[in-house]
């Protein structure tokens, strides 16, 4: 199969299968996804959102959380992956937003990556998902999937972002990447993975 004919199976697969993909992260506003996918890193969305449930009931704002101890943060947040380094990561990030930028989550990539905390990942979710402008956030899935769907080589997630970005039109990234990580859950696991079986992969 040529790669348009392939692009274009993935596209139409995707749609089918999920046309309106939700945000996995529970939230209420801009502040409230940073802080849930700083805290993705290394952890479920399942444990992100069991986690935040209690956080947000105490910090829901940047004014709340900076008030907290570093402690009482880790306390709430220790079942999620690297706890110690998240919880030091969210009382300055929470600061940071405080002092430079009024208690609002700021709008461009260079600003985002300042804060603590924050890599081009989740700069990039915040991107699309709070301000709805294009990007292609890659976490595990997506990079496992565009390897066996023969779209990057795999080499490293900027990469693999890289060649995303190229072969699909931007109008769609935003849509196509919380797509690509409910199917990899669902049809395309890293384990036990049957490729016979898979809507996609079968046809590769």
């Amino acid at each position: 199969m040529k790669i348009k004919e392939r692009k274009e199976l993935i596209v139409q697969t995707l749609d089918r299968l999920y046309p309106n993909p939700p945000i996995p992260l529970k939230h209420k506003d801009p502040f409230t996804l940073l802080i849930a996918v700083v805290l993705s890193a290394q952890c479920t969305d399942e444990r992100v959102n069991i986690v935040t449930k209690e956080l947000f009931r105490v910090g829901d704002t940047p004014q709340k959380l900076a008030k907290l101890q570093e402690e009482e943060i880790f306390e709430i947040i220790k079942t999620c992956g690297l706890a110690k380094g998240k919880a030091k990561a969210l009382k300055k990030l929470s600061r940071q937003l405080l002092e430079k930028h009024g208690g609002e989550v700021p709008s461009t990539f260079v600003e985002l990556e300042e804060l603590a905390g924050v890599g081009h990942k989740t700069a990039s979710v915040v991107m699309c998902q709070v301000f709805n402008l294009p990007a292609f956030p890659v976490d595990t899935h997506i990079h496992r999937l565009a390897l066996r769907w023969k779209l990057s080589n795999g080499k490293n997630v900027l990469q693999t972002e890289r060649d995303l970005k190229r072969h699909f039109p931007k109008e769609i990234w935003n849509r196509l990447h919380l797509q690509m990580i409910y199917f990899g859950r669902e049809y395309c696991p890293a384990r036990a993975h049957r490729k016979e079986e898979c809507p996609l992969c079968s046809h590769f």
